[in-house]
């Protein structure tokens, strides 16, 4: 059975809309040497961070410059810059 099949498709468009905190992440891209190829699990989220739990240790990682790949079906990537808004603001935003 395909993602498509199991109703994932949406994925990819929805996740810029949705709850981060929670979410499996993964810093691919940073202009800050030391965190890229960070992994972790998302705690908490600002208009320009999210706040990464990594291995106990909360890493405050910056959007600006950033790209992330988040543990969702089929893995998505994206840049930090997109998703750059308070996050009650990108919910209503992405409609």
């Amino acid at each position: 059975m395909d993602a498509d099949s199991r109703g994932f498709e949406g994925w990819a468009v929805n996740l810029r809309k949705h709850e981060l905190i929670g979410l499996r992440v993964e810093v691919i891209g940073a202009s800050d040497p030391s965190q890229a190829h960070l992994e972790g699990r998302v705690v908490d989220e600002t208009r320009n961070m999210l706040i990464v739990d990594v291995r106990g240790e909360e890493k405050r990682i910056p959007k600006h410059g950033t790209r992330f790949r988040f543990a969702v079906p089929g893995g998505f990537e994206i840049d930090g810059d997109e998703i750059r808004y308070r996050p009650e603001d990108r919910v209503k935003k992405a409609r």
